[in-house]
């Protein structure tokens, strides 16, 4: 059964609940009439779809959510709940977005593990790039990317230039190996960053998605341009000139390297010629879901873990070489991390 037929079968249970909440919500006169609605839809979500739902008592977990919430003030002020909800049942990858606010599990980063010249870096919001490193090597740095609109021309319009500025690195020059930089990729919209880098990837399955017994229930491929996760209007480039799949790849992650920045590290899994530098990655390594709750709220859940293409699923993406606070993007030929994918280049 392939993502999408999951998706579809999970959201109609939890549509056909929502559409009573919407009618109830015609008479909904009070916070304490919001606040249930809200909580109602929240549990019924995590019932229906949450990865680890087999393994809590819903009926107990809900009195005690519901108990504590009778001495909230508003609705508002009952969100506060939410974080003791996810943190009880570990749900450490989803939140409920509400307003423009983010409530659920604190992500622990301990600062201090990372260089001043990552934390400068990192400050400054890195966009895209792809440039040609020492007139040899092609280096592309991978940020997060994130939008609201998932339709396969939107997806289009965002990774078609991204595609096209590798493209031409690969047709103007000749190159001994190139260089994806995802140390500042903390998430977002998978399909973009994976499209753009389809060239290096090739006309393979990329990533999948387990289920609580770590068993396959879908996967998905590149081909011909094309994310294929078996949609009708599936997103897609448009590819020019020759794959470079068999090229030598270094996939530089680090500690906030996160969620579908892990799943784009995790495209390279299995991949040949291909070395992972760095450091251990932050570990959101679980397929989500987003879903609509009232009041326009929506809630990431998390209802699969992510694999590579030959089915294995890692906590955290561990590199081949370690490299620590080593970091110059000033300099890129003096970064540690790049020092190491030169000499992987120059192996024989």
């Amino acid at each position: 059964m392939d993502q999408s037929t999951i998706m579809t079968k999970l959201l109609g249970l939890i549509c056909i609940f929502c559409l009573t909440i919407n009618i109830n919500g015609q008479r909904i006169k009070t916070s304490q009439d919001s606040t249930k609605v809200f909580y109602d839809k929240v549990f019924k979500s995590l019932e229906v779809a949450y990865l680890h739902k087999k393994d809590f008592d819903w009926k107990k977990l809900k009195a005690e959510t519901f108990k504590n919430l009778e001495t909230a003030k508003d609705f508002k002020s009952s969100l506060k709940e939410v974080k003791i909800l996810l943190d009880k049942i570990g749900a450490d990858h989803s939140k409920v977005m509400y307003q423009g606010k983010n409530y659920g599990p604190a992500v622990d980063i301990q600062w201090e593990d990372f260089s001043d010249a990552w934390m400068r870096k990192f400050k400054a919001k890195p966009e895209f790039e792809a440039k040609v490193l020492d007139e040899k090597y092609g280096y592309i740095l991978m940020p997060n990317i994130s939008f609201d609109d998932f339709s396969s021309e939107n997806v289009h319009k965002i990774a078609q230039p991204l595609y096209d500025k590798i493209a031409e690195l690969k047709t103007n020059n000749k190159l001994e190996g190139w260089i994806v930089d995802l140390r500042f990729n903390t998430g977002g919209n998978l399909a973009p960053m994976l499209l753009a880098l389809y060239d290096l990837l090739g006309d393979n399955v990329v990533w999948g998605t387990l289920d609580g017994d770590k068993k396959l229930i879908n996967s998905t491929k590149l081909n011909k341009g094309v994310y294929d996760q078996g949609e009708k209007k599936p997103s897609y480039i448009k590819p020019s000139g020759e794959l470079i799949d068999k090229s030598k790849v270094a996939v530089i992650i680090g500690g906030l390297t996160a969620s579908s920045g892990e799943v784009t590290a995790l495209a390279f899994k299995g991949r040949p010629n291909t070395i992972f530098i760095g450091e251990k990655t932050l570990g959101k390594t679980t397929s989500n879901m987003v879903v609509t709750l009232p009041f326009d709220a929506r809630m990431p859940l998390s209802i699969g873990y992510d694999c590579d293409r030959n089915g294995n699923y890692y906590k955290q993406i561990l590199p081949d070489i370690i490299v620590s606070k080593q970091d110059n993007f000033d300099d890129l030929l003096q970064d540690k991390n790049i020092q190491e994918a030169i000499l992987f280049f120059n192996k024989k």
